[in-house]
């Protein structure tokens, strides 16, 4: 043929937008393309080869990458079935439509055939490029080298050339902003990023060894890829030990997996990989470059948030099915019909195979149940079709150490924890060491208290009470002992109106100031043997801030101080004794003063009640705001006087000081002071 001139249909300026919006996110992809033609170019000539249409000698079967730093050329050849003018005329130049909207028109649903779509790939090059050549000998009989030159207008020449090898190089000269692209470490870089599992052997450069204080090259071809990964083999032919080195291979450096899914399917499409479970212990750590996802061993992405439910976050592994497409804009991916029907099998795979090891070796599911709690309870949280396969594998854990399914730990608890009402009460503790009083006291009463000590346990634990009829999840430590399981009516205390009142002062005058915690003080007839102060947590107020903490847009809460009950307890001796004592000490001395308030506020219930319409007039205002002002005078005398009274009973500051120590709320000064009171009292 003689020298061809000539312009390519799609130039690079109406090319790039697309290429750029709609395939690539970043210039670095052209390496991938490139290479990834390279390799199809081989295997197409390898096919051809096993049926008998290419009777040569296959020889070097290699795809190598060169770079040239002083040419300013990076190059990327081949010896596969390489092209004739008339293929470049169809591949390259007659790529050719009318402009970008046409040519959009025909890929942007076919980007998972970029493969094997040549010059679609090609252009990705002049992102980098400023001229690119093609130097291509197609393995036909009796067929004539092309060279092929463009320097990014819309004009081309193509022209014969001498080239004794089969096969294809494609040479870019690099241009000035793309310069990077000329370090061989960078090439080396993406090329184990992109092309580390490619099934033909990579090359690029030469090994190195240590030599005279330095690295040096070595004869040696460097190959970066490994060919047969292990995604690629029969799960028959894989022993346990293939499976952990190929993870290490992925994750170098990281603890062994637990255990792992291997992914294979060719119906309703295609799908191969390795789903690892790594140890995640109670941390969620949602990352990115956990699971890589691959095109025919071609890298796609790992920025798989959208892609796989929310909860395989946690895994880690290789997803490779030549359905998914190799266009890497994440909306595109996730309105994929084929990368969510891929989604849904997956998760129903690793469904399966958690069930498998729960039903087949229940010991060692037990054994690695810690680790894998969090990702099971992450899954069941967000995605319902995971949440009802796993209730049959599911586990909880009492503080014994011993492991349940909720259909066993329901029959162990029923009988026992049974309330009035008809509810299962499950009892839970957060801590083993910081609750231990309350848990042992619960144990005590023949009670079997779970321990729920994860990050998402306040989120799993009402997910349990919507999925579980007529059950409640109570933590010890919210109530006393006798009221946690309430089987009969609640006993009132003797106290009368006087008594309750000054205790409450005595009680509440002598509890330290607490960094945001509030109290209130109340009281309930509980056995004598019982302690005589309790201090307890709302349920609800402290799983709502469990839950805020995790959940900005529940801040109101997280916000909100600390609320506590003080119980106290009077049916102990102590609470008797010091009821008896303020009765003596200071019941008569502020008798006056109550009967003053209690006058006074009869007298403002008097005229709100005559008032018309619940309308106070301005005297009656005014007159209001005087007896509210006289009983809020009232009361604070009453209550330094009863604060005087309390601060001389070491004995109530002693009590106080105890249930603070048993909840870790005691701290500096007031530690200091106790013990110090505590030696004084020995």
């Amino acid at each position: 043929m003689s020298t061809q001139k000539g312009k390519i249909g799609v130039t690079t300026e109406n090319i790039f937008p697309v290429i750029k919006k709609f395939l690539y996110s970043d210039h670095e992809i052209f390496l991938r393309e490139l290479v990834s033609n390279a390799i199809d170019a081989t295997n197409k000539l390898k096919t051809l080869s096993s049926f008998g249409e290419f009777k040569g000698e296959l020889g070097d079967m290699n795809v190598k990458v060169t770079v040239d730093k002083e040419a300013g050329t990076l190059t990327v050849s081949d010896h596969g079935i390489g092209m004739t003018a008339d293929d470049i005329e169809k591949y390259i130049n007659q790529i050719a439509f009318s402009g970008a909207e046409e040519f959009l028109a025909k890929y942007k649903d076919k980007a998972e055939n970029i493969i094997g779509h040549f010059g679609l790939g090609f252009y990705s090059a002049f992102m980098v490029a400023k001229k690119v050549e093609i130097r291509t000998l197609s393995y036909k009989e009796g067929a004539e080298a092309v060279n092929w030159v463009c320097d990014g207008s819309p004009e081309y020449s193509m022209e014969p050339i001498e080239k004794k090898e089969r096969g294809t190089d494609i040479v870019l000269y690099i241009d000035d902003e793309n310069k990077e692209f000329l370090e061989q470490s960078r090439i080396d870089t993406l090329l184990k990023k992109y092309c580390r599992f490619l099934p033909v052997p990579v090359i690029s450069g030469k090994e190195q060894e240590w030599k005279d204080g330095k690295y040096v090259d070595t004869d040696r071809d460097k190959v970066i890829n490994n060919t047969e990964p292990a995604w690629t083999k029969k799960p028959a032919d894989l022993t346990d030990d293939d499976y952990r080195n190929f993870y290490r291979e992925l994750y170098p450096g990281q603890d062994d997996p637990l255990f792992w899914i291997h992914l294979n399917v060719d119906y309703p499409f295609t799908l191969t990989g390795i789903l690892y479970f790594p140890k995640i212990k109670n941390n969620i750590d949602i990352s990115r470059n956990r699971i890589q996802l691959y095109c025919n061993q071609v890298f796609v992405t790992d920025s798989v948030e959208g892609v796989v439910p929310e909860f395989m976050m946690l895994m880690q592994g290789v997803i490779d099915s030549p359905d998914i497409p190799l266009n890497v804009s994440r909306s595109y991916l996730q309105s994929d019909t084929a990368v969510k029907k891929i989604s849904s099998y997956i998760t129903k795979k690793v469904a399966q195979r958690l069930e498998e090891i729960f039903k087949n070796n229940r010991e060692e599911y037990e054994s690695k149940w810690d680790d894998i709690k969090v990702f099971i309870e992450y899954g069941m949280l967000t995605d319902e079709k995971f949440r009802d396969a796993a209730m049959k594998f599911v586990l909880v854990k009492d503080t014994n150490d011993k492991y349940y399914t909720l259909d066993e730990y329901k029959t162990l608890i029923e009988a026992n924890q049974t309330d009035k009402e008809g509810n299962i009460i499950y009892l839970y503790a957060t801590d083993k060491t910081a609750q231990y009083n309350y848990i042992t006291a619960a144990t005590d009463k023949g009670y079997d208290v779970l321990l729920m000590d994860g990050q998402l346990d306040s989120h799993f634990i009402g997910l349990l009470e919507q999925k579980l009829e007529k059950s409640h999840f109570v933590r010890v430590d919210s109530d006393v002992v006798d009221n946690l399981i309430r089987k009969e009516d609640k006993k009132a205390d003797d106290l009368t109106a006087a008594q309750r009142n000054i205790l409450t002062n005595v009680f509440r005058s002598q509890i330290p100031a607490v960094d945001k915690a509030e109290f209130l003080v109340s009281f309930e007839s509980l056995s004598a043997d019982a302690a005589p102060l309790v201090i307890t947590q709302n349920e609800y107020m402290r799983r709502m801030k469990d839950m805020a903490a995790m959940q900005p847009g529940m801040s109101f809460y997280s916000e909100l101080p600390d609320s506590y009950n003080l119980i106290v307890n009077t049916e102990h001796k102590l609470i008797k004794q010091i009821c008896d004592d303020a009765d003596k000490s200071i019941a008569e001395k502020i008798s006056p003063i109550t009967s003053s308030i209690d006058k006074t506020n009869a007298e403002i219930t008097t005229i709100r009640e005559a008032a018309k319409d619940g309308k106070l007039s301005d005297d009656d205002n005014k007159k209001v705001s005087e007896l509210e002002g006289e009983a809020d005078k009232l009361r604070k005398e009453e209550t330094e006087m009863i604060g005087q009274y309390a601060a001389t009973q070491p004995v109530v500051k002693q009590l106080i000081d105890l249930a603070l120590l048993g909840n870790g709320l005691l701290k500096g000064h007031d530690l200091s002071e106790f013990i110090k009171r505590s030696i004084n009292l020995l």
